[in-house]
């Protein structure tokens, strides 16, 4: 059974006449635009029905995505996912009514997400960017493994899945500068291949860069108002570098796990084997504690970033802390 929005939205696409993919990318775009102008605008009703836009669109644009999650069975990105669609509603619905509130953690939300959705999907949109991020992780891989001593490994050209096939780059005949048509799952994607040329059953995409979590703190910390450029450019400095070489640590993992250990499963008659435990399982929980750890490091540089994640993030824990005390 089709879930119904993803049907509404591919029956507006069909009578707009515009590819649906390139729909999904405009909803993109124009939540995180709205939400930079509202960050920029201040408190104001024109930048909280901005916001709610934002929010709204951002929310459904995520939302669309969740389908693909079931798919590859990663339970994670399926419930973040899936409730982006009511949480950007939710969201939008309160800007409105509480806009005279003077918020200020709320405005610094609407520019760290602003100013992390922008960047990320300008890479993602640029193919040759995409491309160059891509073959940068792919690389940075290999060498680790290889100055570990866990095998000879090599590069493969990189490849562009596209929805009638996968074709080499050098053979895609789209363009470089501005991403104009949908692709497949892999999007542009490395081949990694043992030294003889022997393919390994792993590839690297762009989620395998780590982008996403490096954005996520340039947009977190951009987004801080009354903060000196010279602090943010400290928390940058500490930030993204850490980032980068624990995620080239990661691949290296998976990589040599999955190839050392190909006939592994969970338990036996499992789906779930060696690559799919580390990437799905083991490898998130390990990233998402990795950046809880970053972050309290950086509350001593940046208390302001540290103040407004508590305040944002207090509706929550006020439900948390209710239902525990009304289950004791």
């Amino acid at each position: 059974m089709e879930d119904p929005v993803v049907a509404l939205v591919g029956s507006f696409a069909g009578a707009v006449g515009v590819p649906e993919f390139s729909l999904w990318l405009s909803f993109c775009w124009i939540g995180a635009l709205s939400l930079a102008y509202s960050f920029h605008w201040g408190d104001s009703p024109p930048a909280a029905y901005s916001a709610a836009l934002g929010w709204s669109l951002l929310g459904l644009f995520f939302y669309m995505q969740s389908g693909y999650f079931v798919e590859i069975e990663d339970p994670l990105l399926v419930l973040m996912t899936a409730g982006a669609l009511p949480a950007g509603i939710a969201l939008g619905i309160w800007e409105v009514k509480n806009w005279e509130l003077e918020n200020e953690s709320l405005i610094w939300l609407r520019g760290a997400v602003a100013w992390s959705v922008i960047p990320y999907y300008a890479v993602y949109s640029v193919p040759i960017l995409n491309m160059q991020f891509v073959e940068m992780t792919a690389n940075s891989t290999e060498w680790l493994l290889e100055f570990c001593g866990l095998g000879s490994f090599e590069v493969g050209e990189i490849m562009v899945d596209l929805p009638g096939g996968v074709v080499a780059a050098s053979q895609w005949e789209g363009s470089r500068y501005f991403l104009t048509e949908p692709l497949g799952d892999k999007g542009f994607f490395a081949p990694f291949n043992y030294s003889d040329g022997t393919p390994v059953s792993v590839s690297f995409i762009l989620a395998c860069s780590a982008l996403q979590s490096m954005i996520i703190f340039v947009g977190a910390i951009v987004a801080l108002r009354g903060v000196s450029w010279k602090r943010k450019s400290r928390g940058l400095l500490i930030a993204l570098p850490t980032i980068h070489v624990l995620n080239v640590f990661r691949n290296a993992g998976i990589v040599w796990l999955s190839d050392t250990y190909s006939s592994w499963s969970l338990f036996p008659g499992s789906d779930i084997d060696m690559f799919d435990f580390t990437h799905s399982y083991a490898a998130k929980a390990a990233s998402l504690f990795a950046m809880f750890l970053l972050a309290t490091a950086l509350f001593d540089l940046l208390p302001e970033l540290h103040r407004h994640i508590l305040r944002i993030s207090k509706p929550v824990t006020n439900v948390f802390i209710r239902n525990s005390t009304k289950s004791s």
